[in-house]
C-alpha cells in the first residue's frame, strides 16, 4: 500500500492535512446534530459531559493545528528563504471572522457570533506568532498556560462573560463563543509537533485518508459553507416530513 507524506519543502503535509480534516469531519458531526436537535429529529443536551468533550476534541484538534501549521511556514520560510505570507492568511481569517458575525447577526440577531472560533484563531495567530519560532519554549508556556487554568483559578473568568455584556451591547447568548484561556495554551503547543516531525508520519493511500486530506486543505470554506448546506436539508428533510408523510 502506497504511502502519502511529506518528501520535499515544496510538497504540503498529508499527515497535516489529514489532522484537520479530522477537526472538520467532527465538526460536521457535532453541527449536524445540531440541526437535526433543532428541527426536533434528536433530544439532548448541549452541556451534557459527551458534547462538551466532543466539543473540546474538536477545538484541541483545530487550534494546535494552527500552532503547528505556524512553525512549518516559519520552518519554510528559514529553508526557502521566501517571506512569509501572513497577511494573507490574517485577512483571510479576519474576513472570514467578519462574514460570521454578519450573517449571524442578521439571521439570529439576540444569539450573533461575536468572537467564536474562527475571530479566537485570528487573534490567537498573532499572539503567539513571536514564539512559533521557538517551539520547546512555546509549548512549555502554552503547557504552563493550561497547567494554571486547571489547577488554580487565576486564569477563570466567571463573570467575564456577563460584565462585558453589561457595558457593551452585546446580546446574552451567542451561538459560539471561544474564550482565551486555556485554548490560547494548545495553540502555543502546536509548534511542538511541527519540531517533533509529525508532518512527516506516512498514511496509506485510501479514499478515506483523500476526502479527509481535501477537507483540511479547504478547512475554511468548509467550515463556512457547511452548516449553511446541513440546516437547509434539514430544514428540507423536516418540511417533506410534515408534509408528504
Amino acid at each position: 500500500m502506497q504511502a502519502s507524506h511529506v518528501l520535499s519543502p515544496r510538497q504540503r503535509s498529508a499527515f497535516l492535512d489529514v489532522y484537520r480534516g479530522v477537526a472538520v469531519l467532527l465538526m460536521m458531526i457535532f453541527h449536524f446534530c445540531w440541526d437535526l436537535r433543532e428541527f426536533g429529529f434528536l433530544s439532548f443536551a448541549v452541556h451534557d459531559p459527551f458534547w462538551v468533550y466532543f466539543r473540546r476534541a474538536i477545538l484541541l484538534l483545530f487550534l494546535s493545528a494552527i500552532g503547528w501549521s505556524a512553525y512549518l511556514s516559519i520552518l519554510k520560510t528559514t529553508t526557502r528563504k521566501t517571506p512569509p505570507l501572513h497577511w494573507q492568511r490574517d485577512g483571510k481569517l479576519f474576513a472570514s471572522a467578519a462574514i460570521i458575525s454578519v450573517v449571524t447577526y442578521f439571521a439570529m440577531p439576540n444569539q450573533w457570533i461575536y468572537f467564536g472560533i474562527l475571530h479566537f484563531i485570528f487573534i490567537a495567530s498573532i499572539l503567539t506568532r513571536p514564539l512559533v519560532r521557538w517551539p520547546l519554549l512555546s509549548a512549555l508556556c502554552g503547557a504552563g498556560i493550561i497547567s494554571i487554568y486547571q489547577n488554580t483559578g487565576w486564569l477563570h473568568f466567571p463573570q467575564a462573560f456577563s460584565l462585558i455584556t453589561q457595558y457593551i451591547p452585546l446580546p446574552n447568548r451567542t451561538l459560539d463563543i471561544v474564550f482565551p484561556f486555556p485554548w490560547i495554551g494548545v495553540v502555543l503547543i502546536g509548534p511542538l509537533l511541527g519540531y517533533l516531525g509529525w508532518q512527516y508520519v506516512t498514511l496509506p493511500q485510501s479514499i478515506l485518508t483523500r476526502l479527509l486530506a481535501f477537507m483540511g486543505r479547504h478547512a475554511l470554506p468548509f467550515y463556512l459553507l457547511h452548516q449553511l448546506i446541513l440546516f437547509s436539508l434539514v430544514a428540507v428533510f423536516k418540511w417533506l416530513y410534515i408534509n408528504l408523510i
